[in-house]
């Protein structure tokens, strides 16, 4: 009689052989297994035609079972007790595994080929330690971007001789919402916000991204150091008002969330890909339900490599291709984002498929438009989509942690009971849960570009001493000189560029920081000037300023040959009215 339990199979079989392996893998050690071929003599008591049937399980006692039953038992060495409880304990269960089985084997030939196709061939377990390893590097590259980017220009944009200056923020929600305000805007900023605080947390978040990078820390230090980026970058998120209200910033607060929880947990690995499934498709649903007709008749791709908040010299380009291929590309876009993320949950080879096509996607969209980290974020997400076997032939680490079940099973809960709302935005506040989790922004809704612009209304802001010659003021990277290429600037986000493609959008009226940009360029505050390429004024601030309108087009071949221009534009009027700091200045 065998000492451990004994798996006796058909080894000439190929659908017994590639599953057998697998129970190798989760049995680890704890059940042996061998051909009828090789042992079937030993074991007299089972007749021949036994084992070209169904496998064999020969217990230490000398008890020989066999069929469903048989998987069944060997699967609890692998702590897959359900199967068998449900054989043993529910009506018709057994039976109807019992037919299934017997259906399986008389079409071994078959059920081995559809095997090949769904799960590849090789079946082994879920391992995502070298997946974990990867994707903390990558997290924390893209923490490091998202903190130094903000070192730069945080001063210029919250602090107190900045455009929305947080103190006075924090002031009107205490005033407001009282000591509920603490709760409803999570930051550190209160307990302090002078302009050395705040550069401080942006540089003390980019050092600790250099620390996870370096892959230097045990993993309960990692742990440690992953809650501490989320709560500087939720701070300065909460802080930061207009100018770190984008989706990818939520998105990196989720997925930094998410990071905390990571350890050798499937489940965690399948909220990821369930994170990356909504960021995908839900920007495809928005396009599908807004009913834009530019995204109904699949021209919205002609219209958006000009009309995005920042082009890359390679979107110049795109637009000049043919109206066919950008509707192709449009109905692409809509395919991947549609259909695609239903492979994320399929088996590996399919799941694998899904992941090489979503990578394409953001691939394209990073050369075409500077979306800052959020390209680089999506990719990260798709590591989840791979398994340690990608990385076998690396010599990668693997990291070693383990989360517990109770903080798993708790966040679970916790994000399930927020995505009840998947489909809606914004939450329903009436929800308890909601209103305690909301500010936290561990579980988000998604969709980019619901609604495509079909022209390009640029700002450009303008300084005078004398209210009839005008200077313009120069940005870094939004357009204004008609000569000057689209930039390359991603991963790297000027926020205030990107706020202006927002305000050309509407009127001055509905975006109160830019009468306070406005303001402060009256006042020549160092840290908005500096958030600009060109002071036109570097010596005093000008009198006066004001804001033109203008319809920006991208030029064609023969246009650019003969002028140098990669721009045209149109004028549209007056923006924002001359003002000055005195009333009687006006011009």
């Amino acid at each position: 009689m065998p000492e451990e339990p004994l798996v006796i199979f058909d080894g000439h079989c190929g659908f017994c052989r590639i599953w057998i392996q697998y129970w190798q893998a989760i049995t680890a050690g704890r059940v042996a297994y061998a051909a009828s071929q090789d042992v079937g003599h030993l074991y007299p008591q089972i007749p021949p035609k036994n084992f070209s049937e169904s496998v064999q399980l020969v217990l230490p006692g000398g008890t020989v079972i066999s069929g469903a039953r048989a998987v069944f038992v060997t699967l609890t060495y692998a702590r897959f007790k359900a199967l068998l409880w449900l054989y043993d304990h529910v009506p018709g269960f057994a039976p109807a595994a019992e037919a299934a089985y017997r259906l399986i084997a008389s079409h071994r030939s078959f059920f081995f080929q559809l095997t090949r196709l769904t799960f590849g061939k090789r079946i082994l377990p879920w391992k995502f330690a070298r997946v974990e390893w990867i994707f903390l590097r990558l997290l924390a590259v893209i923490y490091l971007i998202a903190f130094a980017s903000l070192a730069g220009q945080i001063t210029g944009l919250i602090g107190a001789r900045g455009i929305l200056p947080v103190g006075g923020y924090l002031a009107a929600v205490t005033k407001t919402l009282g000591v509920r305000g603490y709760w409803s805007m999570p930051t550190i900023f209160w307990l302090a916000h002078a302009d050395w605080f705040i550069q401080a947390v942006s540089i003390a978040g980019a050092a600790l991204a250099i620390v996870l990078l370096s892959g230097i820390l045990k993993a309960a230090w990692e742990r440690a150091v992953l809650i501490g980026l989320y709560i500087l970058y939720l701070s300065l998120d909460t802080a930061g008002q207009d100018f770190l209200s984008f989706q990818w910033d939520s998105l990196l607060l989720e997925t930094g969330f998410l990071a905390i929880f990571l350890g050798d947990s499937k489940v965690v690995v399948l909220l990821f890909r369930w994170l990356l499934f909504r960021l995908m498709f839900l920007s495809g649903m928005v396009k599908l339900t807004s009913h834009d007709p530019v995204w109904n008749n699949w021209t919205a791709l002609a219209f958006h490599y000009l009309t995005q908040p920042l082009p890359t010299p390679l979107a110049w380009f795109m637009y000049q291709l043919p109206l066919g291929f950008q509707r192709f590309s449009t109905a692409f876009t809509l395919l991947v984002e549609l259909a695609i993320p239903f492979l994320f949950f399929a088996f590996r080879p399919w799941r694998l498929v899904g992941a090489c096509i979503a990578l394409f996607l953001q691939a394209l969209i990073f050369l075409t438009g500077n979306y800052t980290f959020f390209n680089l974020l999506a990719i990260s997400l798709c590591v989840f989509l791979l398994d340690d076997r990608v990385f076998e032939k690396f010599r990668l680490p693997a990291r070693s942690s383990r989360t517990s079940r109770a903080a798993v099973v708790a966040v679970t809960a916790i994000i399930s009971e927020l995505h009840q709302m998947f489909f809606e935005a914004p939450f329903d506040t009436e929800n308890a849960l909601v209103r305690i989790a909301g500010p936290f922004q561990i579980a988000n809704t998604y969709g980019l570009f619901a609604s495509m612009t079909i022209t390009r209304p640029e700002i450009i802001v303008e300084g005078s001493n004398d209210g009839v010659t005008w200077l313009a003021y120069e940005f870094p990277y939004k357009p204004g000189d008609l000569k000057q290429a689209p930039h390359w600037v991603a991963p790297y986000q000027p926020r205030l560029d990107w706020q202006m493609w927002f305000a050309a959008l509407s009127d001055y009226r509905a975006t109160p920081w830019f009468t306070n940009f406005m303001v402060r360029l009256l006042q020549g505050s160092p840290d908005v000037l500096g958030l600009l390429k060109k002071n036109p004024f570097p010596t005093t601030p000008p009198k006066y300023v004001r804001a033109e309108l203008f319809d920006y087009s991208f030029t064609n071949f023969a246009t650019r040959r003969a002028t140098g221009n990669w721009w045209a534009r149109e004028p549209r009027g007056l923006y924002f009215p001359p003002i000055s700091l005195t009333a009687q200045n006006q011009p």
